[in-house]
């Protein structure tokens, strides 16, 4: 007997041995740094994460600090930037301790120490942010003759927003009115005197109206029948 024959039923036609669970590269970080050549700023570039879920995205992060930078061993945020706050962040490798604060640091930023290397501030830009407004940011966080902290930067970014906005909605009120709208005027609420006119006015109703009727002859006590 053949030792290495099989025992069993022959397998199937549309049996198949399982696969392996494909392992899912992880996505290059969406990272903007200043050049190193410069003096570092009050941060020193900018992150775009994919999502809110720190476990998932800092990897990403870690790994092209890695291979530029140095390995990533500490970093501190803003303990209300993120939904979740762990101790301990597993990464490609290694273990990166966190740190999180409640007051004394910018909420739109996250920290990177390495290894006798130094550290990085960075600007997190929010994940949900347009792309167009996310590149804006990352540029001006990466450029060596911008000196804004984190906050600072996504101040100025709404406030280039609203800005915009105005413009926006002053073209289009232009347009309406070049194609026939009426033109916009000054909302105002009645003065008191026109309030009482309009309320002095008599309503108009199925009554008669009041006092003495034209038509019907006056009353005249005198030639009435003792």
């Amino acid at each position: 007997m053949n030792p290495h024959s099989r025992t069993g039923p022959p397998p199937r036609a549309g049996d198949r041995a399982p696969s392996r669970p494909v392992r899912t590269p992880p996505r290059p970080a969406r990272l903007a740094l200043r050049p190193p050549t410069f003096p570092p700023g009050p941060v020193c570039g900018a992150w775009w994460p994919h999502t809110d879920d720190l476990m998932t995205e800092l990897p990403e992060l870690t790994e092209a600090f890695d291979a530029t930078r140095g390995r990533v061993s500490r970093m501190a945020s803003h303990r209300d930037t993120w939904p979740t706050a762990p101790c301990d962040l597993p990464v490609p490798g290694h273990t990166v301790k966190a740190a999180w604060f409640a007051s004394g640091f910018d909420p739109h930023m996250i920290r990177l120490f390495s290894y006798g290397v130094g550290r990085w501030d960075l600007l997190v830009v929010p994940f949900r942010t347009e792309a167009a407004t996310a590149a804006r940011l990352m540029a001006a966080a990466a450029d060596p003759a911008l000196h804004l902290t984190a906050s600072e930067l996504l101040a100025a970014e709404r406030r280039l927003h609203a800005k915009d906005e105005a413009v926006r909605e002053q073209g289009r009120m232009e347009q309406w009115e070049d194609e026939g709208g009426a033109p916009g005027r000054p909302w105002a609420p009645l003065s008191a005197s026109a309030t009482v006119a309009v309320r002095d006015r008599p309503r108009r109703t199925g009554l008669p109206p009041a006092g003495p009727d034209p038509n019907r002859p006056l009353h005249n006590p005198s030639k009435e029948t003792p």
